[in-house]
């Protein structure tokens, strides 16, 4: 699924391994901060150190016998991490020194027939680089001290993970991959979505609405394509973001819908569509990112003759001039139509990058524009005489006339509207110029 080199980072919670994440993927990508529990999920970074290439899996801080809800959960993901790795990074607190977690773990790591370094970190003052060696204790042979936030003894690490690789990696294994991003209000039902495709507990799901606060990031193949989908935090109103940590996970969820092509939004059937729904989807829009509308939940919903099409239709009504998206009535529960939304998502992504040649475009459009031509404007008529697909990532059409500038808005809309109907391009935004002949 990844590079065949697979470095997992593990250990009690706040010992520094989100930081050691971020360091050795050279990005922020994982949220850190001094609560215990920020990470749940498992998610993962690239990274490269001396032509070797790798992938870093971040995991939650590993407990037993606490009153966190989430405690079983997290410890199924740091299994799955273990399970994936080539090399596992045991991390552990230099200055709390050896704790009886860590001893607990530690023989749960030795069952694991995995290499295992134990890295002491927040070694970062002579004083304590000198008290790593209590560590060994753990009956692990390698010990290595560092500092994750200063990067202090990272190289000295990096050198020692990489004796254990196969083989030298793929620079970026997602090159290339189209991205698929998962978005919605909290308790849409993001992660059991993408759980129920993936057919196993990828992201953490519970009732708690925020439970998803990194963005998790999950390679998937169907229908012959291979794809990157992303579970994000779920994103409320302004008002509703109370913690610095939730703040940080919304903002990380819309960054990631900047850097994906097709946006699934979810709605929740039971609740409507909302004024927050509405803003997730002008966002795409905004973006020109492909859009998919799923209406979850769908099988609570008491139904008539008419339910689906008149709930579509008052989507539609609020949706205006992006009602080009596609809408699908699911249900994760009954596992309703779920893959046709992973199907609408390709079919989207494709019409994102599809070129319509010229001929095609000017055999169909200027019979409809002569017998509809725009409205003249001060005894001016204004000649179309040719159209053009422009070599852009979002589907740009750029049409020749005399008189450029006078063209008016209602008229765009009908362009748009007769290259919607003549060529699919159903989910993806459309971009019209006006240009001198």
């Amino acid at each position: 699924m990844y590079s065949n080199n697979i470095i997992a980072i593990v250990g009690r919670p706040n010992v520094g391994k989100s930081t050691l994440f971020n360091r050795l993927i050279e990005n922020k990508q994982a949220i850190m901060d001094d609560e215990s529990g920020v990470t749940r999920d498992r998610h993962y970074g690239h990274g490269q150190w001396t032509h070797y290439f790798f992938s870093v899996v971040d995991t939650g801080g590993y407990v037993v016998g606490s009153e966190d809800i989430f405690e079983e959960k997290i410890r199924e993901q740091v299994a799955q991490a273990l399970d994936e790795a080539d090399v596992v990074l045991f991390m552990v607190d230099v200055h709390t020194g050896l704790t009886g977690l860590d001893q607990d773990f530690a023989k749960i790591l030795r069952q694991v027939k995995k290499p295992v370094i134990v890295v002491a970190n927040k070694a970062d003052t002579p004083d304590k680089m000198m008290e790593y060696a209590e560590f060994y204790a753990l009956g692990f042979d390698q010990v290595i001290p560092i500092s994750s936030a200063s990067g202090s003894g990272t190289g000295e690490l990096l050198d020692e993970v990489i004796k254990y690789f196969p083989d030298k990696g793929v620079e970026n294994p997602d090159e290339g991959i189209p991205r698929i991003s998962i978005m919605g209000r909290p308790n849409a039902g993001k992660s059991s979505f993408l759980n129920t495709i993936l057919g196993t507990e990828r992201s953490i799901v519970t009732d708690i609405a925020g439970t998803t606060r990194d963005t998790i990031h999950t390679r998937y193949k169907l229908f012959g394509k291979d794809f990157l989908i992303s579970d994000t935090a779920g994103i409320r109103r302004k008002s509703r973001v109370k913690e610095d940590i939730e703040f940080y996970s919304v903002l990380r969820a819309i960054r990631n819908m900047e850097s994906s092509d097709v946006a699934i939004i979810i709605i929740d059937a039971a609740r409507g569509f909302e004024s927050q729904d509405m803003n997730l989807v002008t966002l795409a829009h905004k973006y020109k990112k492909g859009i998919v509308l799923m209406v979850n939940k769908w099988d609570l919903i008491e139904k008539e003759t008419n339910t689906a099409r008149d709930f579509e239709n008052s989507i539609r009504e609020q949706l205006g001039q992006l009602s080009y998206i596609p809408i699908i009535f699911s249900s994760v529960l009954t596992k309703q139509r779920i893959f046709q939304v992973i199907e609408k998502a390709v079919e989207v992504y494709e019409n994102l990058s599809k070129k319509v040649p010229t001929s095609e475009l000017n055999d169909k459009l200027l019979p409809i524009i002569e017998r509809n031509p725009p409205p003249s404007v001060r005894g001016k008529y204004i000649k179309i005489k040719y159209v053009t697909q422009l070599p852009t990532k979002t589907p740009t059409f750029a049409f020749f006339c005399n008189f450029p500038n006078h063209l008016k808005v209602q008229y765009t809309r009908f362009l748009e509207a007769r290259i919607r109907e003549f060529f699919d391009f159903s989910g993806v935004p459309i971009k019209i110029f006006f240009r001198k002949k």
